[in-house]
């Protein structure tokens, strides 16, 4: 079933504000928040996370009904990016260095910035592109 385009750019968009806000606390339980938001959207979907929630139950029913529908496995499989830069980015936090916790956190507030912003979604660009590259099918 595929799902409305708006809900992982809202997430996107929540994502962005948590990512600076860890940037700028340096807080890595904050961090540490983000990254269970994408490991539930990775392993129960987008729509099943946290800002999926959000969207679904306050949001949408505001905007009005979706127009336009993607399939659920790339903004996944987006979601599974996130969580390996947050991962990274946490142990950056916990065990050091520090550039590593700002450069992983950086790179996701990147992605996330891109997907919110202008609805361009790197990692289901690269789920895209792993597709073609494997010869997957659909």
């Amino acid at each position: 079933m595929n799902i409305d385009v708006r809900g992982p750019r809202f997430g996107a968009a929540v994502t962005t504000v948590v990512l600076a806000a860890v940037l700028v606390t340096g807080s890595g339980a904050l961090l540490g928040w983000q990254a269970l938001v994408f490991a539930v959207g990775a392993l129960a979907g987008a729509g099943r996370s946290p800002y999926g929630w959000l969207f679904r139950t306050v949001v949408r029913p505001r905007i009005g009904p979706p127009t336009e529908f993607e399939s659920p496995e790339p903004p996944r499989f987006a979601q599974a990016v996130g969580l390996v830069f947050a991962v990274v980015g946490l142990a950056g936090y916990l065990w050091g260095p520090a550039w590593l916790a700002l450069a992983a956190t950086a790179c996701a507030l990147a992605a996330a910035f891109l997907n919110a912003a202008f609805g361009y979604c790197l990692g289901c660009e690269m789920y895209l592109l792993l597709r073609r590259t494997t010869g997957a099918r659909r």
